[in-house]
C-alpha cells in the first residue's frame, strides 16, 4: 500500500514515445512521472564501424549530440527516483533500449524494474506494474546480433560498390535481398511473351413458366486461333442449346486469421490504399492512444479474455448462432514475439476518434478481429453445364447462394490477385434437358498475363513466406530501398494493345479488331538498372549475402541468440572472417561493372552505340574513348531500361536535345537530362509528363502548353521579393506561405498575411527561426510512426545515437 503514496520523484516511469507517455501518465497518476527517451539515446559509433574487431566484436556505443540533452535529464530524475521502471516496447529492439538506458543512466539492479505490456489500457499498465521483471539479455544480445551484422555487412560491402560500381550505393544485408526479388521479377517481365487465345461467352434465356430470366455462361474451353473460334460461332447459329446436368454442392468459409503486422500492411494495402510506411506510422497512434494492441508482431494467438469480450460482442449485435471461438496458432517457426496479435483493447467499440486514417485503419482491425471468432459462412455452389447441339464443347454457368452469411456480415478478405473471370452469381432454377434460348454469343481474344510486379504489400508477404526479415524490418526495408534509388514505386498507365472481337448476329459471324489499354500497373515496384547492376554484382561476388536461404537462416539464428541457445559473437564470427574474406578478394580481383552493352553502329556516324550506367544513371555513349572526336552522350528516358533498349531507340537518342521553333522571339528545345525529359525556353525548364508527353514527337503547340502551364504554377507560387537583397522570397508552398533565404526555409506566423511583409519584417523572423533552430539542436524530434530498426550503416538514418562511451555487453 505504501507504493501508491509516493511523490512524483519516487517513481520514474521511462517509454519511447512522448504520445505513450501522455496515455500512460494518466493511468498511473499520483506517484509516477512517466518520460520519454524518444527511442533509442544511443547507437554504434562510426569511426572503425563501431565495432572493436579485435575483442569479440565488441560494439562500441555512443550517445549522439541530439540526445544528449534527453540523457542529462533522464539521469538527473533517474538519480533523485527511488524506483525506475523500463517501460519500452516488448520486443527486441524495446529490449534494447531498456538496456542502453540501464547501462547509460547507470541504474543499478536494485531500483530498476523492467515492466511490458503489449496494450496501453489502465488494466494492462497495472498489471505490468504489479510483475515486473529483469532485462532479458538474451534479447538484448539478438539486438545486438542484427545490429552489428548489418553494419558489418553494410560498412564493408558498400566501398565495394562505389569502387567496382558507382560511387554513393549502399548495400544491406536485407536490403539487398528485397532488391533481387524485384530485379528477378523484372527480368521474368523482360523474358515473358504473351500468348492469346479466344473465350467465347454467352448470355442464354430460360422460360420459368412464362418468366423470362437471363443468365452469363462462358465456354469449357479455349481456341487458339481466330478461325477456330469463328468456326465455333458459325457452328451455334441455329443450333439448339439445353442443360445436360446441374450440380449443387454446399460449401463453408473460415474467416482469416486476426491480424499480424504483415497481413495488416498487405490488407491496408489492398483495401485502403496506404503504404506500407503509412500503415506502420497510424497503427503506432492506434497504439500509443490505448486502442489497439501492439502493431510490430508475428503472432495469430489472442488472449482468453480477448476472445471472451469479443464473443460477447459478437452476441450482443448479432446474436449466439454468429459466435464461432477459434484458437489460432502462428505457423512461422521464428515467431519471435510473445503478444498477441494486432486487435482493439476493448473490442466492444465499433469506432473511435482521430484522424480520417486512423478509423479506417481502426474499422479494418475492428472487423478482422470480429471476423476471427465469427461462424462459417455456408455457400451453396451451382454449376449448370449446357450442351450445344451436337459439339463437344460445353458451355459453364456457375452461380453461389449464400445460405448463411456467417462471418461474411462484416468481413470479407481482399486479394492481389488480378482476377479475369467474371465472378459467380446468383442463377435461376434449372433442372436436366430444360431448353435454353441463346440470347448473345461472342467470342474476344484474350492474352496471357506477364508475371506481375510486387506492390509493398506483396513484396512483405514474399519476405515473409522466404523468412527474410521480421515485423519490425519490413517498413524500414522498403523505404529504404526506394530512398537508395533501387526502386522506384509509381503507376504506369500501360499501352495500346489491339485484339480481335467474334460476334454472332442473327446467322452470320461478324469480327472486327478493337483495342485496349494493356499492362496498366499501380503502385507497384519498379527496380531501376542501377538496382539491376548492382544486384548481378553481388550475385557474382557475394552469392551467400544475396542468398534467400543465407538471409533467412540469418534470421533463425537471431532467434535462437533470443532464445538464448545461441551465443551472439560466436553467430558473428562465424559469418564475417569469410565474408571479410570475400571483400578483400573482390577488391582486387573484380573488374569495374556498368552493365554496358554494345548495341550496333551508328548508320549515320558509323561509330558503335552502347549503353552502361555513368554518373548521373543509365545513359547511351556514340563513339569510342579511343576516337579523336569525343564520344557523345545523351541519358535514357524513364521508360527504357539497360537490357531492353533496342539499337534503333538508342541511335534517336542523339536527335536530343531537338529545335521545336521558337515562342515569344526564343528558342523552345525539348531535351532529356538528369531529371527526365524536358521543354527549355526563356532559360527555364518545364518537366513533360509522364505517359502523355514524349520527348521524341512532341511538337511545338504541345511544348507551349507545358511552358504556360509551369509559368502559372510559378505565378502562384511567388508572393513577393526585396530590391535590398534578391536572395530573400516569400513564397507560397504546400502547406502555406513561407520565407526562402539562401537555401534555408522560415515559417510565417498563422496570424501574418505574408504579402504585407516588409523586409525588415523578414530579417526578424529569418533571425527568430535561426535561433530556434539553435536551441532545438541537441533534442529529439518525435519518434516516427515506424521504429527504426538496424540498417546497414550506410543505409543512412538511425533509431538514436550516443556519448562517447564503451558500454558493457549484456551479460
Amino acid at each position: 500500500m505504501a507504493k501508491k503514496e509516493k511523490t512524483t520523484e519516487e517513481n520514474l516511469v521511462i517509454v519511447e514515445s512522448p504520445a505513450k507517455a501522455k496515455t500512460i501518465e494518466k493511468f498511473l497518476g499520483k506517484g509516477f512521472m512517466v518520460k520519454s527517451s524518444f527511442g533509442h539515446i544511443r547507437d554504434l559509433a562510426k569511426k572503425d564501424f563501431g565495432i572493436d574487431l579485435n575483442h569479440n566484436y565488441q560494439p562500441q556505443y555512443i550517445v549522439s549530440e541530439d540526445k544528449k540533452e534527453v540523457v542529462r535529464e533522464l539521469k538527473s530524475l533517474a538519480k533523485n527516483a527511488d524506483t525506475v521502471w523500463l517501460a519500452s516496447d516488448e520486443d527486441r529492439e524495446g529490449e534494447a533500449i531498456a538496456w542502453h538506458l540501464s547501462e547509460v543512466l547507470e541504474l543499478s539492479q536494485e531500483k530498476t524494474r523492467r515492466i511490458v505490456f503489449h496494450e496501453i489500457t489502465k488494466e494492462a499498465i497495472l498489471s505490468a506494474i504489479e510483475s515486473p521483471r529483469a532485462i532479458d539479455d538474451n534479447l538484448v544480445n539478438a539486438q545486438q546480433a542484427r545490429r552489428v551484422l548489418d553494419r558489418l555487412v553494410g560498412f564493408e560491402l558498400s566501398p565495394v560498390l562505389w569502387k567496382k560500381v558507382k560511387p554513393s550505393l549502399s548495400a544491406g544485408r536485407v536490403q539487398s535481398v528485397a532488391v533481387r526479388l524485384l530485379v528477378e521479377r523484372e527480368r521474368e517481365i523482360f523474358d515473358f511473351n504473351a500468348e492469346s487465345a479466344f473465350r467465347v461467352s454467352a448470355i442464354f434465356t430460360i422460360d420459368e413458366g412464362g418468366k423470362k430470366s437471363d443468365f452469363k455462361a462462358e465456354l469449357n474451353h479455349r481456341f487458339k486461333t481466330l478461325e477456330e473460334a469463328k468456326a465455333f460461332l458459325n457452328s451455334c447459329a441455329g443450333a439448339d442449346f439445353k442443360v445436360n446436368s446441374v450440380v449443387k454442392k454446399p460449401s463453408t468459409k473460415t474467416p482469416a486469421a486476426p491480424f499480424t503486422t504483415s497481413t495488416l500492411q498487405q490488407e491496408a494495402a489492398r483495401k485502403l490504399g496506404f503504404s506500407v510506411g503509412q500503415t506502420m506510422s497510424v497503427a503506432q497512434k492506434l497504439y500509443e492512444a490505448g486502442k489497439i494492441t501492439y502493431m510490430r508482431t508475428d503472432s495469430v494467438n489472442l488472449a482468453k479474455s480477448a476472445v471472451s469480450a469479443v464473443a460477447s460482442a459478437i452476441t450482443s449485435e448479432f446474436g449466439e448462432k454468429y459466435v464461432k471461438v477459434r484458437q489460432y496458432r502462428t505457423k512461422s517457426k521464428g515467431a519471435q514475439e510473445a503478444h498477441e496479435a494486432i486487435r482493439p483493447t476493448y473490442p466492444d467499440n465499433p469506432s473511435v476518434s482521430g484522424s480520417a486514417q486512423e478509423q479506417k485503419l481502426y474499422d479494418l482491425i475492428y472487423k478482422r478481429t470480429m471476423a476471427s471468432q465469427m461462424s462459417d459462412a455456408l455457400i451453396e455452389k451451382t454449376t449448370v453445364n449446357i450442351g450445344v447441339g451436337p459439339e463437344k464443347h460445353q458451355f459453364v454457368a456457375t452461380g453461389e447462394v449464400v445460405k448463411f452469411d456467417g462471418f461474411l456480415k462484416v468481413y470479407i478478405e481482399s486479394s492481389d490477385q488480378e482476377e479475369d473471370e467474371e465472378s459467380a452469381t446468383f442463377l435461376p432454377a434449372m433442372k436436366e434437358n430444360d431448353a435454353l434460348t441463346l440470347k448473345k454469343l461472342e467470342s474476344r481474344q484474350r492474352f496471357s498475363q506477364k508475371p506481375p510486379r510486387y506492390s509493398e504489400a506483396s513484396l512483405v508477404r514474399k519476405l515473409e513466406e522466404l523468412g527474410i526479415g521480421r515485423p519490425s524490418t519490413y517498413a524500414p526495408t522498403i523505404s529504404t530501398i526506394q530512398q537508395r534509388g533501387y526502386v522506384v514505386k509509381e503507376d504506369r498507365p500501360g499501352t495500346p494493345r489491339a485484339y480481335q472481337f467474334l460476334w454472332l448476329e442473327g446467322e452470320a459471324v461478324k469480327h472486327e479488331e478493337r483495342s485496349e489499354m494493356a499492362n496498366a500497373e499501380r503502385n507497384k515496384l519498379f527496380p531501376t538498372d542501377i538496382a539491376m547492376v548492382v544486384n548481378d554484382f553481388l550475385v557474382s561476388y557475394f552469392p551467400n549475402v544475396v542468398s534467400y536461404d543465407f538471409t533467412a537462416r540469418v534470421e533463425q539464428e537471431f532467434d535462437e541468440i533470443a532464445l538464448g541457445n545461441l551465443g551472439w559473437q560466436k553467430a558473428i564470427d562465424e559469418f564475417y572472417k569469410p565474408f571479410h574474406q570475400q571483400v578483400e578478394e573482390t577488391l582486387e580481383k573484380s573488374d569495374r561493372t556498368t552493365g554496358e552493352r554494345v548495341l550496333g553502329i551508328d548508320p549515320k556516324t558509323g561509330k558503335p552505340i552502347s549503353v552502361r550506367i555513368g554518373r548521373f544513371g543509365p545513359m547511351a555513349q556514340l563513339g569510342s574513348s579511343d576516337d579523336e572526336e569525343k564520344p557523345r552522350y545523351a541519358p535514357l528516358t524513364r521508360e527504357q531500361h539497360l537490357e531492353t533498349i533496342t539499337l534503333e531507340e538508342a541511335v534517336k537518342l542523339f536527335d536530343l536535345p531537338r529545335d521545336l521553333g521558337t515562342y515569344e522571339d526564343k528558342k523552345v528545345v525539348v531535351g532529356v537530362g538528369r531529371f527526365g525529359p524536358y521543354v527549355r525556353h526563356d532559360g527555364k525548364f518545364a518537366s513533360l509528363k509522364k505517359g502523355v508527353d514524349d520527348p521524341m514527337t512532341i511538337d511545338l503547340d504541345r511544348a507551349i502548353e507545358l511552358i504556360e502551364e509551369k509559368r502559372e504554377r510559378d505565378n502562384k507560387k511567388y508572393i513577393k521579393s526585396f530590391e535590398e537583397d534578391k536572395d530573400l522570397q516569400v513564397l507560397n508552398g504546400r502547406w502555406g506561405p513561407y520565407i526562402s533565404y539562401k537555401k534555408k526555409n522560415y515559417k510565417i506566423p498563422k496570424d501574418t498575411e505574408a504579402a504585407d511583409l516588409s523586409y525588415d519584417d523578414c530579417l526578424k523572423l529569418i533571425a527568430e527561426g535561426d535561433k530556434t533552430k539553435k536551441t532545438k539542436k541537441g533534442k529529439t524530434s518525435k519518434t516516427s510512426g515506424t521504429k527504426k530498426t538496424t540498417k546497414s550503416a550506410s543505409a543512412g538514418k538511425k533509431k538514436g545515437s550516443s556519448t562517447s562511451k564503451t558500454t558493457k555487453k549484456a551479460k
